[in-house]
């Protein structure tokens, strides 16, 4: 059965989903922004400042889930502009450490909800 898990410690949904859905021993987590929780403002001071806002919200929603980074399984990473993979990167890789690091694709899209620059789901395990 499926089980619907939000937190305050995340953004809230700005559309009709949940920030996840755990089945079936998996988390499949709704695509996150760097929307600030206690500000409800995005943080788009640069991409750095974006991707770490991204990754703690996602953080967040695992955690509430009762899982971590660590068991993250996949990611799917969409980025405005793939003239800052490395720094995306840079910050990526402090999230997720090589012996931990999951599946990924990082693909290039036009636009992004809100204008933002990078926008990140994963699916984890809960166990």
């Amino acid at each position: 059965m499926k089980q619907i898990i939000n937190t305050p410690a995340a953004p809230a949904p700005i559309g009709p989903y949940n920030q996840s859905v755990a089945f079936n021993g998996l988390l499949f987590v709704s695509g996150q922004i760097a929307i600030d929780p206690p500000t409800g403002q995005l943080a788009l001071d640069n991409i750095e400042a974006e991707t770490h806002q991204v990754l703690k919200n996602l953080k967040a929603i695992l955690e509430a889930a009762g899982s971590s980074l660590e068991n993250v399984l996949k990611a799917t990473v969409f980025v405005k502009d793939m003239n800052q993979f490395s720094r995306i990167n840079a910050v990526y890789g402090e999230y997720f450490k090589p012996e931990f690091a999951p599946a990924r694709e990082l693909v290039q899209v036009t636009e992004l909800p809100k204008f933002v620059n990078i926008e990140i789901s994963v699916i984890a395990s809960l166990s």
